[in-house]
This record gives structure tokens, sequence and C-alpha cells, in this order.
């Protein structure tokens, strides 16, 4: 299957991504990966990105393009791919489009995981992370230490990011709104979008969007 992973901050994606391409034997691509990928291995395009991103810019659509459509050629990806983070915006689903129409294959579905806005507030504000060891992730309602602001494992003293506080959840909502979630009504003209609730246990939100590709394959 070719999948599109597409949701707000918070809604679970990466974690998803990761279940869902391990039950669906496709690989997870995600737009993080891939840019760590590129600058790491000193490649043309990651060294594009990385003049841009020293730069304090964005890194353009054209450098994004370019190294998804680089690794979705790749031999794991022949058969399928799950796509995490790209296309971020219109401009870049009809790239993709492109691309696909050129290899003589198309996306199979557009999975959207919903989440109401309060809730991704909430989950991405209340996360507390231990400053001796940044694998040590806390959160104040799901998964709250035992002595406020103490991390269990050392003992270390919990913080909030500035990335995870109340205010900078909100723009980062925002710029999703804005850039990304129009890509959903794009999709959804193509009979593409297949939408759950990404509400409940990890394991409850992969059964669901598990049960909703098959049906939707079907």
């Amino acid at each position: 299957m070719r999948i599109v992973l597409v949701g707000p901050p918070g809604a679970g994606k990466g974690t998803q991504a990761a279940y869902l391409a391990k039950n669906l034997s496709i690989p997870h691509i995600s737009t993080g990966d891939l840019f760590r990928a590129n600058i790491s291995q000193g490649t043309d395009l990651g060294k594009q990105a990385r003049a841009y991103m020293d730069a304090g810019q964005l890194v353009p659509d054209e450098v994004t393009i370019g190294m998804a459509k680089d690794r979705m050629s790749q031999p794991d990806a022949v058969n399928g791919f799950l796509l995490d983070g790209f296309p971020r915006n219109v401009g870049q689903a009809e790239a993709l489009d492109v691309m696909l129409k050129d290899e003589g294959v198309k996306l199979d579905a557009v999975l959207d995981l919903e989440v109401p806005e309060d809730e991704v507030v909430k989950r991405i504000a209340g996360r507390r992370i231990c400053r001796s060891d940044s694998a040590h992730v806390f959160h104040v309602t799901y998964n709250p230490p035992k002595t406020e602001g103490v991390c269990d494992a050392c003992g270390g003293e919990l913080y909030q990011r500035d990335d995870d506080s109340e205010e900078t959840v909100r723009t980062r909502l925002e710029v999703y709104h804005t850039q990304t979630e129009p890509i959903i009504d794009y999709y959804r003209a193509q009979g593409l979008v297949v939408t759950i609730s990404a509400l409940g246990k990890v394991t409850e939100v992969t059964d669901r969007a598990m049960k909703a590709l098959k049906s939707d394959e079907g």
C-alpha cells in the first residue's frame, strides 16, 4: 500500500506510522529522517537543505520533494510506503501526484488522524522532560512522576521544553491549519481520505487505522 499519514502535531503520527508500517510491511518515510539522512550523508540535497537551515530559512519545497523522490525510488519502497510529514502542503501533494504518475502507480489512501485541538494542547503542553536524560519523558496527566518535577528514573529535574508551551503549540496548530490541513480537502476530492479518531490507547488507534485501511482497500 502507498499511504500518506496526516494529522495535527500531537496526534501521534510518528508512533502510529511505526506500528502501521510494521503491520503492513512497508517502509516508514518521515520528513525528519529524510533530512537527517541526507545531511549526515552529505548528499547534494542535504548540502542545499543545510545551507538554508544554517541561514535560518525554510527549506524550499523542491529540495524536500527531491529527497522524497529519491527515497521512494529505493528497492524497499517499490511495493509501497507510508509517508509521514510529506506532503506538507498542496504544492508538495501535487508534486507527489506527478511523481507517482510517472512511475505508473498511485496512492491507496490518505489516513487522517483526527484529534480535538484542546486535546492536542493537553498532550503536548503536559509533557515534561528530564534534564539529566532526555529519554525520560513524563506527562502531568497521562504519566505523572511520583514526585512533581522529579524524574522517577534518575532524580533529575523535569522541565517543559519551549516547543511544548501552550503558546507555541497553538502557533504550531495555526501553521498546520494554514499550510497542511488543505491537503486533506485536496485528497478528499480524489476519494482517498480515511479519517479516524486518534483518541485512546496507542494499540486502539492502530487497530482502528488498520480496519479503516483494509475497509478502504476492499
